[in-house]
């Protein structure tokens, strides 16, 4: 399985996005804020640096963007706003909303070694999509380990309303579908759009 290894804050700093979105916020990125507005962009590059930006946010490959990407087109509504909000129901995005990991990065991880059950089912795919409906909850024989416990005690971050967290707090309820207003960072979707259109 391929994974994004680059630098989070070296990253962020080339895609003009704060490390707090990716769940870093002792991280600093700007210790050049003038570094990256010596050149005029073209057009080509905005829309490439819109796309690399979701893609190293959520932690998604060219392949499986590209294949949300055509899943979106092919969906009623606009284009962009369908790929976002389809890319919010993966389930390590969830877990991550939820509070239940730091990082979108620790929550894959965590996914990735089936700490997390949807309806009652061990699920270990990144990648898999939730559904209005779903309960997503640690496993019990995870629940009880100390790293879930501090996180549960020092985790004060908001759910969005499209998620319910639940009552002890490991797990919770997809309840509604999510909207284009729920995501939390800047993006111009229209642009990656664009860039595939071409």
């Amino acid at each position: 399985m391929a994974k994004n290894r680059q630098p989070i804050a070296k990253r962020c700093r080339a895609l003009g996005i704060s490390p707090a979105v990716m769940g870093y916020s002792g991280k600093s990125s700007f210790r050049n804020p003038n570094g990256n507005s010596r050149r005029k962009k073209s057009e080509y590059s905005l829309q490439l640096t819109e796309k690399q930006k979701v893609k190293f946010i959520y932690g998604i490959m060219e392949k499986q963007f590209r294949a949300y990407y055509e899943k979106a087109e092919k969906a009623q509504g606009k284009t962009g706003s369908v790929l976002l909000t389809l890319i919010e129901h993966r389930l390590d995005n969830v877990v991550f909303r939820l509070g239940l990991a730091g990082t979108r990065r620790e929550a894959r991880q965590l996914v990735n070694h089936a700490h997390f059950t949807v309806n009652g089912k061990k699920v270990n795919i990144p990648s898999y999509l939730v559904k209005v409906g779903d309960v997503i909850e640690v496993k019990e024989s995870s629940a009880s380990s100390t790293r879930f416990k501090t996180l549960v005690e020092n985790n004060n971050t908001a759910t969005p309303k499209w998620l319910e967290k639940a009552q002890n707090k490991l797990g919770g309820k997809v309840i509604a579908e999510p909207e284009r207003e729920d995501i939390d960072f800047p993006v111009e979707e229209h642009l990656i759009v664009e860039l595939y259109s071409k």
